[in-house]
């Protein structure tokens, strides 16, 4: 059995690692080079970097901020944000990126997915996934979680993943900045329905949280944000208790 993957994402706005509650009410946490470095030395096992300001913004991701950061790293760092083109993948990849974010652009044009995965590789490719409940099911938000689109979550998924995304990162919007763990139904549901990696997002309060998602829900990865943002857990701790709960990880630092 593969290790399950702790991943931590920084939001990054004007430069600066910002965190929020549900997309909204963003504050300052600090330079995002300086946090990628620390986390990595701290046992992360991949670093998110999220300009969620550049599609609000109409303008692509920040590169030089994606290049500093990518020269402190020797783990692999996925670059979201403002992604709107090839041209603008092949950009963040040869800024540091090994991996690449696509949000709103590939709901507007799904092509995009499979332009990205035929030049560069569905390993450098990652479908994300904004979702909120409306009734009984979930649906695909963009533009930070702000523009609901209609698309409902599963059956994009599933086709992200036949357009050859390489892994989907899927971020609860209801859950996402509140600390009451993560959409472990959610996460179940699409686990259960695509063939490519899952990667949990939104919610993560403590390390049970993040055992809960990988363990119960079947993800293949946890993101994580806030909570070593200000302290209240670090990578080593989550990692003991991911090992105690009998979840196979990289030993932390």
């Amino acid at each position: 059995m593969l290790s399950r993957r702790l991943i931590v994402c920084l939001d990054v706005r004007n430069g600066r690692v910002a965190k929020g509650v549900r997309f909204e009410n963003l504050r300052d946490v600090g330079d995002p080079a300086s946090l990628a470095a620390q986390y990595e030395r701290e046992g992360a096992d991949e670093i998110v970097f999220l300009d969620i300001a550049a599609t609000g913004e109409g303008r692509s991701t920040m590169l030089d901020v994606v290049r500093r950061t990518a020269e402190q790293l020797f783990i692999p760092l996925t670059v979201g944000g403002g992604i709107d083109s090839v041209a603008d993948v092949g950009a963040a990849l040869r800024a540091g990126a090994d991996k690449v974010s696509i949000n709103s652009a590939a709901v507007a044009r799904p092509e995009l997915i499979t332009e990205a995965a035929r030049r560069f590789g569905s390993q450098c490719v990652v479908a994300s996934i904004d979702a909120r409940r409306i009734g009984d099911l979930w649906q695909v938000f963009t533009r930070g979680g702000r523009q609901r689109t209609g698309r409902d979550v599963l059956a994009w998924a599933i086709e992200c993943a036949e357009r050859g995304a390489g892994e989907i990162l899927l971020t609860s919007v209801d859950r996402d900045g509140t600390r009451d763990g993560y959409d472990c139904e959610l996460t179940r549901t699409i686990t259960r329905a695509v063939n490519v990696p899952v990667v949990a997002s939104g919610g993560a309060g403590s390390p049970a949280d993040v055992c809960d998602v990988l363990r119960d829900a079947g993800a293949d990865a946890a993101l994580v944000a806030g909570m070593l943002h200000d302290g209240a857990a670090s990578v080593q701790s989550i990692k003991e208790t991911m090992m105690a709960s009998g979840i196979r990880v990289r030993s932390a630092a």
